[in-house]
């Protein structure tokens, strides 16, 4: 294929791709809803590079990776995620404490942009200080700096009540 395929040829190779990669995505995890779900994630990257694909053969084979790397994914996630099923619920549910939000609202808007955007990627997102740097396009070191300043200034903003001491972090 010496084009870029279509949206088209897209819809097409998705009729043709669902089953088979359904069946591999089922038989890895066993069940029909993750299943379809794992598979769904897989063609939505797959169309995200479906620009770059030359040879419609070739994408069958980048679909079927894509759905292993997400089943992957999901297995990773439920390992370190692991649930503890029980009979017995809790007897009082939690109840996120969303009278401080505003406040915490109003605290970010007062930080300048990279340090709030490290904030939220690091806290909100959850992601480590590798990947906030290369998110950014900075240092680690860029990323652990503005990390200590904008923290230090939610502090004295909002107090320790609500930004607790991080470990290694002085308040």
């Amino acid at each position: 294929m010496s084009k870029q395929p279509t949206d088209a040829e897209y819809t097409e190779f998705v009729a043709g791709a669902w089953g088979p990669l359904y069946r591999t995505a089922y038989l890895m995890v066993g069940d029909q809803a993750l299943a379809e779900d794992l598979v769904q994630t897989a063609l939505t990257n797959t169309y995200a590079s479906w620009h770059e694909v030359r040879e419609l053969a070739a994408a069958h084979a980048y679909a079927r990776t894509a759905v292993v790397r997400s089943v992957a994914s999901w297995f990773r996630s439920r390992v370190r995620l692991r649930e503890q099923l029980t009979d017995n619920l809790p007897e009082t549910p939690y109840a996120p404490d969303h009278s401080t939000r505003p406040m915490l609202l109003d605290a970010l808007r007062q930080l300048p942009p990279r340090q709030r955007a490290v904030v939220v990627l690091r806290f909100y997102e959850d992601l480590s200080v590798a990947q906030v740097a290369q998110a950014l396009g900075c240092s680690e070191g860029t990323v652990k700096s503005q990390t200590y300043v904008a923290l230090r200034k939610l502090r004295l903003v909002l107090g320790d009540a609500v930004v607790p001491s991080i470990e290694g972090i002085p308040s």
